[in-house]
């Protein structure tokens, strides 16, 4: 509280203080004093002089005597006056005189004179605005009335004389439509300047005059219908009436002496105006004329009709929002959309903008002869309202009027009395958009005429400090888009009719691996989700190629022959990505569905080695056993099985860091900006252009995908080769562990890791084990596949029906109970009856593979290069089971390592919705890293409960 101050504003001190800047606040004007007009210091009351005046209160008043009761205009001297007085107590003459207070040379009269002017035909002088001096008088008085008077019949109107006899334009609606507010005022300036305009218009074709006329037109919105008399009406009287003066520069709507307001109100005018002809410059973004800036020029005139001035653009001449001059100029930079916005203040517009000022837009170039020429700049102005044919709403140009003059903020014509006074209504151009359209299939960057749109507020002005309104400017290239959407039409139809014929065939190949030949609903599902997995991919295709032809013809391109979609126009894009996202991510889950929900069984070739001595429980007496079978093998080949369940061709964080690393710290992203600089660099004064969605999507999917290419080469060609292969180290494991691996991820298919040791048991010691790898290192052992002298350990395995139920029965018994939760409180009869099972299904399989069971056998061969192109089988294992030889070790689809390009496609589209919706790649990043890592933990969790289950090892062994 010790820095704190009241709050005092001039306007609410008292008549007899003043506001006194020093200690900001009101303070008590002197004897005989009141406050100033300005409300900053004192000044005497009527019938006192100042004696001496220092500023603020320091101000000394004296009585005049009784016989010189009046001051003189400037307040030091009593005087007397001759017709009375004013109130503020000063002398006043009578109309067409003049108020002499000192002679010529400067000596104070003792009583003031009041000289009236001589009006008569050698003088024709009047009083000017202040009574102080004769001026001639103006020169419609002297045409009409031969004098300084304008009696009637005459027609006096705007301070100008006219004959009441000529032929002049009907009477003027001095009233202006604030449409937005549903307000209509009579105007203070219309209605002392409406009329006389015309008449000056009409009978002397006045420039100023017209041009003044035009302005209030303007002012109105160019708004206009056959039964109106105001601005708009006037001004199309004044027009049709004067075609007889011809036109200027050979263009139609543009008449001798009169502004340029209107193209014309033809049908269709607009499109021919607006694509017709090519704008007679060409533009690049490389080489010598790169950076190009657009030359606007404009015409200012102020709202009496009185040209100021050319003015260029450059320096934010149109921008209302404040802004460092180089980031101002940048938005006539050719190729860089701009886009500014703000809130600013009633109060600010009241005081930047107390007197409108008129633009008339064109767009400099060099001719064919060198000389400068200018292009006319048209405006669609949405507030206008033109008949009922003409509403500048939508895209249709043909419903299009377009005009030429705007203005950016109207503060004169909301005046309803007295035009000293602040405005009702003050009407604010709020939006201004340059759009620049580039002709389709031309390769030398042509361009049709830009057009200017502007949209206008309406504010009712009543707490000017607490209004604000917001306003926007920008300046955007577009181009003729159809082509490009009919060929993503094309393309998306002919690739999504692939899809489907691509999903049937898997659906074919999954009926064929289910053992079912019925179509059910099952089936419709099952092919619902393969469509969704492949038509994501389309989505997907589709997207990707999209962005990254935008970004690599957009940016690389040096004459200009495609220019970046509009916001507006990247809702398809937007959407195809949501789709791709939305199918992928349905994709995904199924694939993690059916991972955890596989069928795997870890074969133990592991037998007996020799008798051991066992007591009978129960029964006292000690019998000869086999020597029970390590189960510790298993348990190890299952942790080993554990951990590759999650295993990638790539790494997940590297790649995520890498992606980030390049889009914001080398400065890829910069590549997204709607600009034509290529340059991976932006300073920090300069204007940072918006971002381009598509060319956002088009950067991040093009390093995603290339720095996942990398990845993928140098783990499969160095990595692997030199480190280690976990895939094919698990297969070696098994075969040294003895055991081998049963896989169903289907009813009747699945895959098979042959493991059986061909040394003929693995439970021995070191120095044993040494040397039977020393062994097989030397070939002094058979090979390792199923098939004598072969090495094929992995199987494609299409099994048949009666394999399958026999399976299942057994499979029953030992899913009956979960697994022990506790081996140590688990009743005896379910576990001995789990182990059984266990077993049982290990005598059963392990003989399966051993052609033991000749009802339920198997044959061996390699796959058509057909099926393996389709992912299917032709051959139906009717009475025996077919092991298909692989290669590729494509047991690895049942775990994260062999479905990398499903999970890599959705984590670049997961990257890229989120990026999308919050324009941040670093959040992007953040949240697919969080999915990748919570994704993965429900993949290990659920994972390590499904081995458990279905192997009947104990999930307490399971690191």
């Amino acid at each position: 509280r010790a820095s704190s101050v009241p709050l005092q504003r001039p306007a609410a001190c008292a008549t007899d203080r003043y506001f006194d800047s020093s200690r900001l606040a009101c303070a008590p004007c002197g004897a005989h004093q009141r406050q100033s007009a300005g409300g900053s210091s004192c000044v005497c009351d009527p019938g006192y002089r100042m004696v001496s005046s220092n500023g603020g209160f320091s101000v000394t008043c004296e009585k005049c005597p009784e016989n010189m009761s009046g001051v003189t205009q400037d307040g030091w001297n009593c005087i007397t006056c001759p017709k009375g007085l004013t109130l503020e107590g000063k002398c006043q003459c009578s109309n067409n005189e003049i108020l002499v207070e000192r002679s010529i040379d400067g000596v104070l009269l003792n009583e003031a004179l009041c000289i009236r002017c001589n009006g008569s035909e050698q003088s024709f002088s009047a009083s000017d605005a202040s009574g102080s001096r004769c001026v001639r008088c103006e020169k419609t008085f002297i045409h009409v009335s031969k004098s300084c008077d304008c009696s009637s019949p005459n027609i006096l109107t705007g301070g100008l004389c006219f004959f009441a006899q000529e032929s002049l334009p009907p009477k003027g609606v001095a009233t202006v439509r604030f449409a937005q507010l549903g307000v209509t005022l009579t105007s203070a300036w219309l209605l002392k300047n409406l009329q006389s305009s015309a008449f000056a218009c009409w009978l002397y074709s006045n420039v100023t005059a017209c041009q003044a006329l035009g302005n209030m037109c303007v002012m109105n919105m160019n708004s206009l219908s056959s039964s109106s008399t105001d601005a708009c009406g006037l001004f199309q009287y004044i027009f049709i009436g004067t075609a007889r003066l011809g036109i200027v520069h050979s263009i139609a709507y543009w008449r001798h002496n009169l502004p340029w307001l209107y193209y014309g109100d033809q049908p269709g005018l607009a499109s021919q105006v607006l694509e017709k002809n090519h704008f007679p410059t060409t533009f690049s973004f490389k080489g010598r004329d790169k950076d190009v800036k657009l030359q606007f020029i404009a015409a200012s005139f102020d709202a009496a009709g009185n040209f100021l001035k050319w003015q260029n653009l450059e320096g934010g001449i149109l921008q209302l929002c404040p802004d460092t001059e180089t980031k101002l100029d940048a938005a006539y930079t050719f190729g860089t959309t701009y886009q500014q916005s703000c809130k600013i203040s009633v109060s600010k517009i009241l005081l930047d903008f107390a007197n409108p000022i008129f633009y008339d837009l064109f767009l400099e170039y060099n001719g064919d002869n060198g000389q400068q020429q200018l292009w006319a700049v048209p405006v669609l102005n949405l507030n206008l309202q033109y008949n009922e044919k003409f509403v500048n709403q939508g895209s249709n140009m043909n419903n299009w009027l377009l005009t030429r003059r705007f203005f950016l903020v109207d503060t004169l014509s909301g005046k309803e009395t007295d035009l000293g006074k602040p405005p009702r209504v003050i009407r604010i151009a709020s939006k201004i958009a340059i759009s620049i359209r580039l002709v389709s299939h031309m390769h030398r960057g042509t361009i049709y005429p830009p057009l200017i749109t502007v949209a206008y507020t309406d504010v009712l002005v009543q707490n000017p400090e607490t209004q604000s309104v917001m306003v926007s400017f920008s300046v955007n290239y577009e181009m003729d888009q159809s082509e490009a959407r009919i060929q993503t039409d094309v393309a998306l139809g002919v690739l999504g009719g692939l899809a489907v014929l691509w999903s049937l065939l898997k659906t074919a190949g999954w009926k064929r691996r289910t053992g079912s030949s019925i179509i059910d609903l099952q089936t419709v599902f099952k092919f619902l989700l393969f469509y969704a997995g492949d038509l994501a991919n389309v989505f997907f295709i589709i997207t990707v190629g999209t962005g990254i032809y935008w970004l690599v013809f957009f940016k690389a391109q040096q004459f200009v022959s495609v220019l970046l979609p509009l916001p507006s126009q990247e809702e398809d894009f937007v959407t195809y990505i949501a789709c791709a996202f939305s199918l992928k991510a349905l994709q995904f889950l199924q694939l993690l569905i059916s991972q955890l929900t596989i069928d795997i069984f870890f074969i133990d070739w592991e037998r007996p080695k020799g008798k051991v001595l066992k007591a009978v429980e129960g029964e006292g007496v000690i019998k000869s056993a086999a020597a029970p079978v390590s189960i510790w093998r298993t348990y190890f080949i299952a942790n080993e099985w554990n951990e590759i369940q999650t295993v990638r061709k790539i790494n997940p964080l590297l790649q995520v860091l890498a992606v980030l690393f390049f889009l914001e710290v080398v400065g890829f992203s910069n590549l997204a900006l709607m600009d034509a600089s290529s340059s991976l660099t932006r300073s920090s004064e300069s204007y940072v252009a918006p971002w381009s969605r598509i060319l956002r999507f088009g950067v991040s999917v093009a390093l995603w995908i290339v720095i996942a290419t990398l990845q993928v080469i140098f783990f499969s060609v160095f990595y692997e080769r030199f480190v280690g292969d976990k895939i094919s180290q698990f297969v070696d494991l098994c075969c040294v562990s003895n055991i081998s691996v049963f896989l169903l991820s289907h009813n009747c298919f699945g895959y098979y890791i042959h493991g059986r040791s061909v040394h003929g048991h693995a439970d021995t010691n070191m120095e044993e084990m040494n040397m039977n790898l020393k062994r097989e290192a030397e070939n002094l052992c058979s090979q390792r596949g199923l098939l004598p002298n072969t090495d094929g350990q992995t199987f494609q395995i299409s099994i048949s029906r009666k394999m399958r139920l026999h399976y299942d029965w057994i499979h029953e018994t030992l899913t009956r109970k979960r697994g022990p939760v506790r081996l140590l409180d688990s009743s005896a009869n379910t576990f001995e009856q789990s182990t059984r099972a266990y077993n049982t299904m290990n005598k059963f399989l392990s003989s399966f593979i051993d052609h033991v069971h000749k009802e339920m056998d198997y044959i061996v061969k390699d796959k058509l290069l057909l099926e393996r192109i389709l992912g299917m089988e032709f051959m139906e294992p009717i009475e025996k089971s077919i092991f298909y030889n692989d290669e590729g070790h494509s047991f690895s689809d049942v775990l994260y390592y062999g479905n990398e390009t499903t999970l890599l496609i959705f984590d670049i589209l997961f990257f890229s919705v989120v990026d999308l919706a919050s324009q941040s790649f670093v959040l992007a990043a953040i949240l697919t890293y969080l999915q990748q890592e919570i994704f993965r933990f429900i993949r290990n969790t659920l994972g390590q409960k499904n081995l458990a289950s279905k192997t009947l090892v104990d999930e307490r062994f399971l690191i």
